[in-house]
């Protein structure tokens, strides 16, 4: 109506012989296409390392219960079983597989971005201490301490492995729980003392893993007795039983008990752990036997 009204008024200026009016419309501005690059999305759920058939992780609910010398002997013991192994030490702010496995010098990086672990006494090893100078503290918030945890488990060339062993810092903390939802990890061993206030502890270590849905494969009661190097005589320092008594009541396996002895600790201290270095010893026959039952229940 309003054109038709238009073309009739516009018919009647002096000059104009026809008339036609043409109607157009403006649609809303449609916005420019986003041109920025998107960062494509992260693997959702835990992963598995290509090549890597197990992740065990060692861990434990407070420091100084031998968590790092049972992982650097369990891991030459599987060795000497023939097994695949590989040792990566995530406890960064306490790093000593380096030391323990008598390794030294930095890992090489051929592309800048791919890793080259180190090996020695037949284990595949990486560890931050072999990124830092001796006595230096690694001072990390947890951001930090994620993506170091990150890059040695994806950048790492760890090849074929039939088991990753994973030598957790103590606790319940950033790495535990970075290694459980990124990683697909077969199962946790828990490392204890028998007196209660490491019990205390450990209990807490088996609650995040359930938490986290990480299967507790077992429990290790470590300086179970302490047995005399001069005379053999065996004395409960830190009591006995404990963790026996913690594994029963939660329904996992007392995986071994092993033995306080000076020759442990001198081996570790000397680069050569004791499975390699007196591996017919008593004390190396019980990391031999957890490596052992280990292999036979098809963990490692």
């Amino acid at each position: 109506e309003a054109k038709a009204l238009a073309e009739a008024a516009l018919a009647q200026v002096d000059g104009v012989s026809k008339v036609s009016i043409v109607l157009t419309g403006h649609s809303e501005k449609a916005p420019p296409p986003d041109l920025k690059p998107q960062r494509a999305a992260e693997p959702s759920g835990p992963q598995k390392i290509p090549g890597v058939d197990r992740i065990i992780a060692i861990a434990s609910g407070k420091g100084g219960v031998g968590k790092s010398t049972v992982s650097a002997n369990l891991a030459c013991a599987l060795a000497a079983q023939g097994r695949r192994v590989g040792l990566l030490d995530a406890d960064v702010y306490g790093p000593s597989q380096p030391r323990m496995l008598g390794v030294t010098g930095r890992p090489a990086s051929p592309d800048g971005k791919t890793i080259l672990p180190m090996r020695n006494h037949g284990v595949t090893m990486m560890s931050l201490g072999l990124m830092t100078n001796e006595g230096q503290a690694v001072v990390w918030r947890g951001p930090m301490l994620m993506g170091a945890l990150q890059q040695m488990l994806t950048q790492v060339q760890w090849g074929a492995l039939d088991v990753l062993l994973i030598d957790l810092p103590p606790g319940t903390g950033d790495v535990q729980m970075t290694l459980a939802q990124k990683s697909d990890v077969t199962g946790a061993i828990v490392v204890s003392t028998p007196q209660d206030v490491a019990l205390i502890d450990a209990r807490k270590g088996i609650d995040m893993f359930n938490q986290l849905k990480v299967p507790i494969l077992g429990m290790i009661e470590n300086m179970s007795t302490h047995i005399c190097s001069n005379c053999g005589h065996e004395e409960h320092i830190f009591g006995h039983g404990g963790v026996a008594a913690e594994a029963e009541k939660i329904g996992v396996p007392l995986l071994a008990e092993i033995p306080l002895h000076l020759d442990i600790r001198t081996s570790s201290d000397s680069g050569a752990p004791i499975v390699v270095s007196q591996p017919d010893s008593t004390q190396a026959q019980s990391f031999r036997a957890l490596a052992r039952r280990l292999i036979g229940d098809g963990h490692a």
